[in-house]
């Protein structure tokens, strides 16, 4: 397993070479798609006994197949079976890394009509955050449950072991959906039922058949799930929904109705290089640093980090060009306080901290979509609806200061484009 830094930034240097390096084979580790008609159980028991192939996962919801250690010797048998549409190397990925948080402050949550200022009620919605767990008794955030995919195989109790021993997936869990009681933080969504989908280590890291393993569990759940957060990846181009057993599962996962939010990444690179940042499906989420919670960049320069100036992209922030621009947005990463591992609180920065404020925006459009009118056509309305209204918001002459950023559209850094910032006062 690589190691690698988990939420927060730290040396860009440092952080680059890390989340490149999340996306290096792993030897010996591979990923089996099967055909359609294939039983992945039955497929993968036989391989087993026949070939000496050690099955580590199987999936039947968001693809058919399964990921296994295989001998190199068996390698070309495995590909020869009928059942097998292809096989891909298994890949590392890492965590891309009551006080009102200037993020959610800065996106207008507290203007949304699901916010009930005294804890009495909760967002109707259901969110999966596919992480390193959440911690299941903070009292601040509504856990509905989970499953633990962060092993080499996985234990009968992995429905109850989701803890989360690292503390990023919890953070980003309160930025989505903190309770609005009072107390601590307040989220986006607050309330909003989260479910703790555990595919990387309390070190923050894992491998793309743990990730893929989080992914069908959230197909199979989609009647419930409606939004899934991912604030994780690794070096990787796009393929496409066909030829890749991770794109295939997000596809898959998106057509049965879940919409995924993802981090960008934190190299200072162009996201095309990222995955799943790059996949058109998911709805890629910039960091942009904001130390006041207001527009106008009259702010301080943020505290917990240096080098970053308030309303402007932050300097770590991978970003689009070209074709990756129409599933682009922005959203606050720099400084953001949320909940933490053991019942706690932290601040750290990341484009990880930056896509749970677009998940909790999706999650608030998605429950009141019957008074709204918008969010009600799935995943790709969801993704079009929230990006329409943040270039509407940032681009309203009444609306003084300039709600945007510097480097955003409006005020362009060259070919980078970090999308409009999230706008979720309106839902």
């Amino acid at each position: 397993m690589v190691l690698a830094q988990s939420a927060t930034p730290g040396d860009g240097k440092q952080q680059a070479a890390a989340e490149k390096s999340a996306g290096q084979v792993v030897p010996g580790r591979y990923i089996v798609v099967l055909k359609d008609d294939a039983d992945a159980q039955n497929v993968a028991e036989a391989h087993s006994r026949r070939l000496g192939v050690e099955v580590t996962s199987t999936y039947q919801h968001a693809l058919r197949g399964y990921a296994a250690k295989i001998p190199s010797a068996r390698l070309s048998e495995v590909k020869a079976d009928p059942h097998v549409l292809f096989v891909q190397p298994d890949r590392t990925a890492v965590a891309f890394s009551q006080t009102k948080p200037t993020g959610v402050d800065r996106i207008d949550g507290d203007l949304s009509s699901t916010k009930s200022g005294d804890g009495s009620g909760s967002v109707d919605v259901d969110v999966a955050v596919i992480d390193t767990g959440i911690n299941k008794t903070h009292p601040d955030l509504n856990v509905a449950g989970g499953r633990n995919f962060a092993s080499w195989s996985l234990s009968k109790d992995g429905n109850t072991k989701y803890e989360d021993g690292n503390g990023h997936g919890t953070h980003v869990a309160g930025t989505i959906a903190a309770r609005d009681n009072g107390d601590g933080v307040v989220g986006v969504a607050p309330g909003a039922r989260l479910y703790g989908v555990k595919v990387l280590s309390n070190s923050g890291t894992g491998y793309q058949s743990w990730i893929i393993n989080g992914i069908d569990w959230v197909t199979a759940h989609a009647d419930t799930i409606d939004v899934a957060n991912m604030s994780l990846g690794g070096s990787g181009t796009d393929g496409s929904c066909g030829s890749n057993a991770y794109h295939m599962a997000i596809c898959n996962s998106v057509a049965a109705g879940v919409t995924y939010t993802v981090a960008a990444g934190n190299s200072n690179a162009d996201l095309r290089n990222f995955v799943p940042a790059t996949y058109d499906q998911v709805l890629t989420v910039a960091a942009a640093s904001d130390s006041d919670g207001i527009p106008g960049g009259t702010g301080a320069a943020p505290g917990c980090r240096t080098g970053e100036k308030d309303d402007y992209a932050a300097t770590f922030s991978n970003y689009a060009t070209l074709a990756d621009q129409n599933h682009t947005i922005a959203a606050p990463g720099v400084c953001i306080y949320s909940t933490w591992k053991g019942g706690g609180y932290n601040t750290i920065s990341g484009t990880s901290m930056a896509s749970p404020h677009v998940a909790g925006t999706a999650a608030l459009c998605i429950a009141t979509s019957s008074t709204t009118g918008k969010c009600t056509g799935g995943p790709s309305d969801v993704m079009d609806d929230l990006r329409s209204d943040a270039a509407a918001r940032s681009n309203d002459p009444a609306v003084s200061p300039y709600y945007g950023f510097t480097d955003d559209p409006k005020t362009p850094n060259g070919s980078r484009y970090y999308g409009y910032l999230e706008y979720a006062g309106g839902y």
